[in-house]
C-alpha cells in the first residue's frame, strides 16, 4: 500500500511538472508574438517579406518534429525534454538578433524546429501521465499552454509599451524561462524504451491511424487559425465595426479557448473523446454559420465565441488519441503535430486567397464546412480511448527511473 501511495504521489508531481512545461512553452510563443513589429523594423523587411519569414517556424517544426522520438529513445524522456525545452526557450533570442531577411528566415526556422521537437516530447509525456491517471488531462495541459501564451504576451506588451529593446527583453525572458523549464523537468517521468525496442527512424511517414486523427486536428486548427487571424478583419470589413471592437473579438476568442481547455477535461471524462468532439463540431459549425449569416457585429462575435468553444479541446484530444494509437507514441504524435502545424500555416493565407477571389463571407463558408467535419469524423478518435491500468502503472514496454 505504501508503494502504491508513493507511486501516486510521484505521478501527481510529474503531472504538475508537465503542466509547468506546457505553460513555459506557451510563454515563449507569447513573448515572441508581441515583439514581431520591433523585429520587422530591426530587420528592415517589408510586410510581404515578413509574411514569408513567418512561414519558417512552421516549416522548421514540420521538418524537425519526427526527430523528437529518436532523441527521447536515445537519452530518455526526461533528459530529452530538458534539453529540447532549453533549446526552445533559448531560441527566443534569435529572431530579434536578425539584421536582414535571410538571417531572420534562418532564425525562425531554428526557432520553429526547437519548438516542434519540444512540443512532441511534452505531449508524449502528457499522454503517458493521462494513461496512468486514467482520466483526461490533455485539455487542461493545452489550456495552461494558452495561459502561458497570454502571460508571455502580457510581458511583451509591457516591454513594448516601455520601448524596451526586444533583444534585451527576449534575453531576459529566455534566461528566466530556461531556468524554470530545466527546474520543472526534474520531476517529469523518465520513460525509457525496453531493451529490445528498436530506435525509431530519423524520418518516417506517420502511421495511417495518425493520418486520420491528424485530419480531425487539421479541421480544428484551420478554424482556429482563420478565427485568430481574420476575426478582427471580418468585423471591420464585413460588418463595419470599430477597430477597438474588432480587436476585442480576437481577444475574446483567445480567452474563450483557454477557459474551455482548462475545464474541458471534466467534459471529456464525462462524455468520452468521440462524443465530446462530435458535440464540439456541432457547436463550432453553428458558430461558423452565425459568423457567415451575422447581420450585426454582436451576432458575429457570438459566432466566433461558439467556434472557440467547439474547437478548443479537439487538438489536445487528437494528441491523446495519437499517443495511444500504436506502439510508438512519439512518432504518432509527431505525425499529428506535423499535420496540424501545416493547417495552421496554410489557413490564414488560404482564407485571404479565397477572400481576394470572392469575399470573406465565402472564406468562412469554408471554415463552416471544415467545422462540420469534426462532427462527421470524430469517430476516428475512438481507437484512442484510455485503457484502465490503475494509477501509477506504466504502459507496456516502458520503464521509469525514480525522480532525483
Amino acid at each position: 500500500m505504501a508503494e502504491v501511495t508513493y507511486a501516486v504521489r510521484e505521478l501527481k508531481r510529474a503531472r504538475y511538472a508537465v503542466a509547468a512545461v506546457f505553460c513555459i512553452h506557451g510563454s515563449v510563443t507569447g513573448s515572441f508574438a508581441t515583439r514581431v513589429p520591433w523585429i520587422q523594423e530591426h530587420a528592415s523587411v517589408s510586410p510581404g517579406q515578413l509574411g514569408l519569414a513567418l512561414a519558417f517556424p512552421a516549416i522548421g517544426a514540420s521538418v524537425a518534429m519526427p526527430l523528437a522520438g529518436r532523441v527521447s529513445h536515445r537519452f530518455g524522456a526526461r533528459a530529452a525534454l530538458r534539453g529540447l525545452l532549453a533549446l526552445w526557450t533559448l531560441a527566443l533570442v534569435l529572431p530579434s538578433l536578425a539584421p536582414n531577411l535571410l538571417t531572420l528566415c534562418v532564425a525562425l526556422f531554428v526557432y520553429g524546429a526547437t519548438s516542434g521537437m519540444a512540443d512532441v516530447a511534452m505531449n508524449a509525456l502528457g499522454v503517458e501521465i493521462e494513461n496512468r491517471l486514467d482520466k483526461s488531462i490533455m485539455s487542461g495541459l493545452h489550456g495552461l499552454w494558452s495561459v502561458g501564451a497570454l502571460l508571455g504576451s502580457l510581458g511583451g506588451t509591457v516591454a513594448a509599451h516601455l520601448g524596451a529593446d526586444a533583444r534585451l527583453h527576449h534575453a531576459l525572458a529566455a534566461g528566466v524561462l530556461t531556468v524554470a523549464g530545466v527546474t520543472a523537468c526534474r520531476w517529469v517521468l523518465d520513460l525509457r524504451p525496453a531493451e529490445e525496442e528498436e530506435p525509431p527512424p530519423r524520418f518516417a511517414l506517420p502511421p495511417k491511424s495518425a493520418l486520420l486523427i491528424g485530419a480531425v486536428g487539421f479541421c480544428a486548427v484551420f478554424a482556429e487559425g482563420a478565427s485568430l487571424d481574420w476575426s478582427a478583419v471580418y468585423l471591420r470589413d464585413v460588418l463595419d465595426t470599430s477597430a477597438g471592437l474588432a480587436a476585442a473579438c480576437t481577444t475574446a476568442f483567445t480567452l474563450t479557448m483557454a477557459v474551455v481547455r482548462l475545464v474541458g477535461d471534466a467534459v471529456v471524462d464525462r462524455f468520452g473523446a468521440v462524443r465530446t468532439v462530435r458535440i464540439g463540431g456541432v457547436v463550432a459549425t453553428l458558430g461558423a454559420l452565425l459568423v457567415v449569416l451575422a447581420p450585426v457585429p454582436g451576432v458575429a462575435m457570438a459566432g466566433f465565441g461558439l467556434l472557440g468553444v467547439g474547437i478548443a479541446v479537439v487538438v489536445p484530444l487528437c494528441f491523446a488519441a495519437a499517443g495511444r494509437s500504436g506502439p510508438n507514441p512519439s512518432q504518432a504524435i509527431a505525425g499529428v503535430a506535423t499535420i496540424t502545424y501545416t493547417s495552421g500555416l496554410i489557413a490564414p493565407s488560404l482564407i485571404g486567397g479565397v477572400a481576394q477571389a470572392t469575399s470573406l463571407v465565402v472564406s468562412f463558408c469554408v471554415v463552416t464546412l471544415l467545422a462540420s467535419g469534426l462532427a462527421v469524423f470524430a469517430k476516428v478518435l475512438r481507437g484512442g480511448d484510455r485503457t484502465r491500468t490503475g494509477a501509477g502503472e506504466p504502459s507496456p514496454a516502458r520503464a521509469v527511473d525514480p525522480a532525483p
